[in-house]
This record gives C-alpha cells, structure tokens and sequence, in this order.
C-alpha cells in the first residue's frame, strides 16, 4: 500500500526555521517525483518543490526559491524540506505527494492535479 507521512511541522517565529520530513512507504522512489504542497485557509493548494527521485532534480517556485531547500534519502526513503527565513504568509497545512516521473505536464511540474497520492499534512504556523 502506498503512504506518504509529514512530520516536522509546529509553531515557529518569523525568520526561524523548520524541517518537513514526508516518509514514503509501499513504492521506492526511483521512479517518481516526490512534491511539497502547501494550502492556506481560504486558498488553493499551492505547489512549492519537487525532486526526482532517481537523479535528484529538483524545482523551487519563486515563492520559496533561496529560503526552501528539497533533498532525499533513498535509504530512508524520506524527502526532506529545510524551511528557512520563515514568514507569517509561509503558514499553511504543508503535504508531500507523489506522480510518475514522467506523468507531469513537464518533468518538474509541481501542479497539485498531477500527483496522485498524498499525506495527510502537518500544520506550520509562523508567528509574527
């Protein structure tokens, strides 16, 4: 069965940081683009970054790009995403999920519709 898991999310200040972790389970990672997602009350899931999981591509939207870092650990099958710099507008539900690698519009496409499996969440919540 496939799962994906985050954790890491909580109560920060602005500037401080956070790291999300999305656990995969029931498929390896070779094959699929491992995405970051993030949906504010009132607004649209929106799609932060992504990773190839077998050559290690990765794509930031200029929302994150320079504060946000995406990495992996095949062993682990995790996906991290180091959170740096935060903003009170950063605060939102964050979700991992996946697509095949070569299912998107493009190969580091980011749009929510195109990935297929989802976690659950987990809340991050920056103080001003």
């Amino acid at each position: 069965e496939v799962q994906l898991a985050e954790s890491g999310g909580g109560l920060v200040q602005a500037g401080g940081s956070l790291r999300l972790a999305c656990v995969a389970s029931g498929f390896s990672f070779a094959r699929y683009a491992i995405g970051w997602f993030r949906q504010a009350p009132g607004k649209e899931r929106e799609g932060l970054s992504c990773i190839i999981g077998d050559d290690g591509s990765t794509y930031y939207e200029d929302s994150v790009k320079g504060r946000f870092t995406i990495s992996k650990d095949n062993a682990k099958n995790t996906v991290y995403l180091q959170m740096n710099s935060l903003k009170p507008e950063d605060t939102a539900v964050y979700y991992c999920a996946r697509r095949p690698k070569y299912s998107g519009t493009y190969y580091l496409s980011v749009v929510p519709g195109e990935y297929e499996y989802w976690g659950q969440g987990t809340q991050v919540t920056v103080s001003s």
